[in-house]
């Protein structure tokens, strides 16, 4: 716009020097000849529009004119008034911005994060919380966008609680256990891995490895269990197993009287002992499929190894990339040596800064 008029100024300033040089003759006939074409032009548009440039060339030139020059031009003195008028009127005026101002996005995400997190949470719940963190919300800004994303209130979400909930809320006080098989090398015999996870913290017991896993031996891999966790037992109230014959009813009566109570898997339902089997993919991957086995010591001792590394060393997905029981030495960045470390002959490497 700011160009236009420029423009504007410029050829007007370039024409009056024109006419500078013109005989009184040429500019009376050229006035003649304005004038008509202006009377044409008005019969076919009646109301020209004007955009601001127009306004500001026009309103400047017309105070040029002769007062009796200035009564029938398109634009005229009342006009010029009435430009300047509206644009005092519209410098003050305060813009008119209707509704409520809209609701800063991150408090709006914080709305929606404490709804789904808190599934008994209210509106007015959820409006003292974000009060404490310093955001001034009201209860029915809250309800609209809960309504918006499709939340329901707090009643109808404390009956839907999802299985992810239910899993994770439950995970602290939850064991898995299961077995997987290892080929030796040497015998050709298949050698069986018993292992309990926590599923709250993954943290793994590798309990014991045979080649006859039976009743008996299973009965007393759970009291060494019992044994390994110690006053910690009392944290747990659920063990998940499968519908193996190597667990008889005397492997359940030593958890039972722990006051673990064992949950059997539905038959050939790998998925609902998603965890242990989780933990046999990863053992499976990392070592076993990666080295030859030379008999029952061997697998005993490339296990204890491996699970030193995994619960001491190991990141986690499930737990913000974070081992279960970290024996990390506190990290000293003024050390910029890293330390490389091999596990189980250079099949794992750990790394940590060295002085």
């Amino acid at each position: 716009m700011w160009l236009r008029l420029i423009y504007l100024v410029f050829c007007r300033i370039a024409g009056w020097l024109a006419l500078r040089t013109r005989t009184s003759v040429a500019k009376d006939v050229e006035i003649l000849v304005l004038r008509h074409e202006n009377a044409v032009l008005r019969r076919q548009t009646p109301k020209p529009r004007l955009n601001w440039a127009d306004r500001a060339v026009l309103a400047a030139l017309i105070k040029l004119l002769p007062r009796a020059l200035t009564a029938h031009r398109l634009v005229t003195p009342a006009t010029v008034l009435r430009w300047h008028r509206r644009l005092v009127a519209r410098h003050w005026t305060h813009p008119h911005r209707p509704g409520r101002p809209a609701v800063d996005p991150v408090v709006a995400g914080l709305v929606e994060q404490m709804a789904r997190d808190n599934p008994g949470w209210g509106y007015q719940r959820i409006q003292g919380e974000l009060r404490g963190l310093g955001h001034q919300i009201g209860a029915s800004t809250i309800r609209r966008i809960l309504k918006r994303l499709g939340i329901p209130p707090a009643p109808a979400r404390r009956d839907h609680t999802t299985w992810r909930r239910f899993l994770s809320t439950q995970a602290s006080t939850m064991l898995a256990c299961d077995f997987f098989h290892v080929g030796c090398a040497l015998t050709l015999q298949r050698l069986y891995v018993f292992f309990v996870l926590e599923v709250g913290s993954r943290y793994v017991h590798i309990l014991g490895v045979t080649t006859n896993p039976d009743g008996p031996w299973t009965a007393q891999q759970a009291r060494n269990l019992l044994m390994d966790l110690g006053e910690r037992a009392d944290q747990f109230t659920v063990l998940i197993r499968d519908r193996a014959g190597q667990f008889t009813a005397a492997f359940d009566t030593v958890l039972a009287d722990a006051g673990i109570t064992v949950c059997k898997n539905p038959p050939r339902s790998p998925r609902a002992n998603a965890y242990a089997e989780r933990f046999v993919l990863t053992a499976r991957s990392e070592v076993t499929d990666r080295m030859l086995i030379l008999g029952e010591r061997h697998i005993r001792r490339a296990l204890d190894e491996y699970a030193r590394h995994y619960n001491g060393h190991r990141p986690h997905r499930a737990l913000q990339l974070q081992p279960p029981r970290s024996d990390r030495p506190v990290v000293d960045l003024t050390h910029e040596r890293i330390k490389r470390r091999p596990v189980l002959g250079g099949l794992i490497t750990e790394y940590e800064r060295a002085a």
